[in-house]
């Protein structure tokens, strides 16, 4: 026979299937911010004695990197700085080319054309990072080369790199980064209401027009998401950049030799022992920080803008409320100045 159906029975199993479904998605994020600080624990805890040893500033300040010296020396400071201003110029280069790729993916491709061009987006991002190092090796290096040949010719000073250089990690970089760009930045793009766009081209707006005064503006939590995990993949970035750079500790001009602070740690873990693996711990530690401050800079960025524009919006609804009271008032008037005579 089959069982009559109950409300209160199936009310009582909907309230223990959310019960239960509110348990799991509280451990869940239990254990997610329980990762997040082991994580930030275990990095003061292994990166904060090397600062007492050898001296915050000369580790953060010092320019010379020798760990392995008779009299080891441990500046970090160019290291430090490559990191800033190959992360800068990568994401100066790659965000401009991804949220535009993501425009004309969203907003103008034929949809022919991105049916393959979505496709290979996507499949770039499949690609592990030492394919970009060993592309870069083959391919970068060598026009780097012939570039810093021309622009050094006859100079006896310089030290020809053979192409590993700054210009060359910053270009894998900017590559490596334009997947994450793109399909976030495309993915905010079509999350726009299509009433905006309705109502922008309506009022006699051109389509240019409308992609960067309407959708561009309203995607941009999206795009500076992106910006931001694009932030995150390049300071990240060890492998690929270890193979272009060339790793070697000097100052970020572009046709120098450089070293990141990823590469530093990749590429001295192996071997290092005693006070040289604690610096490369503290490195860790100044990686670390970095990638928090930017990425908290950034949300304090977004939030105040959204804040702004709430006010904004609370303050024009507030004006026309006002204006209409003013006007109905007016007319109320009005008409009993007409009613008297």
């Amino acid at each position: 026979m089959k069982m009559a159906f109950s409300i209160v029975r199936g009310r009582h199993s909907k309230n223990a299937v959310e019960k239960a479904a509110q348990i799991i998605f509280t451990v869940c994020a239990f254990f997610a911010v329980l990762a997040v600080f082991s994580i930030t624990l275990y990095m003061l805890i292994n990166g904060t004695p090397a600062l007492f040893k050898v001296g915050l500033k000369d580790i953060l300040f010092g320019t010379v990197w020798k760990p392995t010296a008779k009299e080891p020396s441990f500046g970090i400071l160019y290291i430090i700085l490559t990191s800033i201003v190959g992360t800068a110029f990568s994401i100066a280069i790659g965000v401009p080319i991804g949220v535009l790729t993501a425009v004309f993916l969203a907003e103008a491709a034929p949809k022919k054309l991105a049916a393959v061009v979505k496709p290979a987006v996507e499949l770039l991002a499949g690609v592990p990072s030492v394919i970009y190092g060993l592309l870069g090796i083959m391919i970068l290096n060598p026009l780097m080369y012939r570039v810093e040949t021309a622009v050094f010719k006859g100079s006896e000073t310089h030290q020809f790199t053979g192409g590993a250089n700054l210009i060359s990690a910053v270009i894998v970089l900017a590559i490596m980064i334009l997947p994450t760009v793109i399909n976030i930045s495309e993915s905010a793009l079509r999350a726009v209401p299509s009433q905006y766009k309705s109502a922008s081209l309506a009022l006699g707006a051109s389509k240019i027009q409308t992609i960067f005064r309407v959708m561009l503006p309203a995607a941009k939590s999206g795009i500076i998401t992106a910006v931001v995990l694009g932030v995150g993949r390049a300071i990240g970035e060890a492998m690929a950049i270890t193979l272009v750079s060339g790793s070697s500790v000097n100052f970020p001009l572009p046709f120098h030799s450089v070293r990141f602070l990823t590469t530093a740690i990749v590429s001295e873990m192996g071997y290092a022992s005693g006070l040289h693996r604690e610096v490369l711990f503290t490195i860790g530690l100044v990686l670390f920080t970095f990638i928090m401050l930017i990425n908290t800079c950034l949300t304090k960025l977004l939030k105040s803008k959204d804040t702004q524009e709430k006010v904004k919006e609370t303050r024009s609804r507030s004006e026309g409320k006002s204006c209409g009271t003013a006007g109905e008032k007016k007319n109320r008037a009005g008409a009993a100045v007409q009613g008297e005579a």
